[in-house]
């Protein structure tokens, strides 16, 4: 009987064995199962694909300066030059720089007209006078002189008009007229030098003030002074010492041209007058022309 019973429970052993390793796997079966459906839900809940998060996330800094207060530089470039240039020298400095301007452009016009060949020595009149003196026509010859408004026509009139008293009085009498016109021509030139001189000038006190204002505004700014205010006092600054530049390269350089023109033109002049009334060396004080 017991050996019934010991063959019945060695029988019994391996089958208890084989059923514990049929449930162990019926338990991981139902674990892999269940972290599936786990993961599956997950999936289908935060939405799967993260690609285009990835791809949005860097849009956002891309269109933040676009809508931010900073001015752009095409913005900056917009505005009017003429409207900066006027707000940073202010009304005072713009109204002194463009009656200088006004001035010298006037002066520039009226010094041409005078410098010019016809103006001061006109060669129709130099052949004109000359025929009259070859025609022994004195009195007409000093007619088509006196009526002539060139500094040579002057100039030969003066001559003839002292003739009478002599040779050397009718010169003198030429030298005079001569030493007149050509300080009148002078005088007229000079004030385009004044300008050349009085601009720069004043654009270095223009200099001068907007540094100080600048320096106005450190002072009283504190740790932090604001640049805008800065860089109005520095505008200033440079923009009247621009302007002033500006008007006084033209005006100097004009100046010397015309004045070198005038020159040359007056010794012309000298050199004509005394060779047309060179015939008249031999005349004698209170002989009649």
């Amino acid at each position: 009987m017991f050996a019934s019973c010991g063959s019945l429970f060695a029988s019994e052993k391996p089958r208890s064995r084989s059923l514990h390793f049929a449930i162990l796997a019926m338990v991981a079966s139902l674990f892999f199962s269940l972290s599936a459906v786990a993961q599956d839900d997950a999936m289908d809940e935060f939405g799967g694909d993260p690609a285009p998060v990835a791809v949005e996330a860097p849009a956002a800094p891309v269109d933040a300066p676009a809508q931010g207060g900073d001015p752009s530089p095409a913005s900056v470039g917009d505005q009017n030059l003429l409207e900066w240039t006027i707000s940073s020298l202010g009304y005072g400095y713009v109204f002194i720089f463009l009656a200088l301007s006004i001035s010298l452009v006037s002066l520039f016009v009226m010094n041409f007209l005078a410098a010019r060949r016809d103006t001061l020595c006109p060669q129709e009149l130099i052949d004109s006078f000359e025929e009259k003196l070859n025609e022994k026509q004195f009195q007409e010859a000093y007619d088509l002189a006196r009526a002539d408004e060139s500094v040579l026509g002057k100039v030969l009139s003066a001559g003839l008009a002292k003739l009478s008293r002599g040779y050397n009085k009718a010169i003198e009498g030429m030298q005079e007229v001569g030493e007149e016109e050509s300080m009148k021509l002078e005088h007229l030139l000079s004030y385009m030098a004044l300008i050349g001189n009085l601009s720069p000038m004043i654009g270095l006190f223009g200099t001068v003030h907007g540094m100080i204002t600048s320096f106005q505004v450190i002072a009283l700014g504190g740790a932090s002074p604001k640049p805008a205010e800065l860089a109005s006092g520095i505008s200033t600054a440079l923009f009247t010492t621009l302007i002033g530049l500006a008007i006084a390269i033209p005006a100097i350089a004009a100046y010397n041209i015309l004045r070198n023109r005038v020159s040359r033109l007056l010794l012309e002049v000298g050199v004509a007058s005394e060779n047309l009334m060179s015939r008249f060396e031999d005349v004698q004080p209170g002989a009649k022309k």
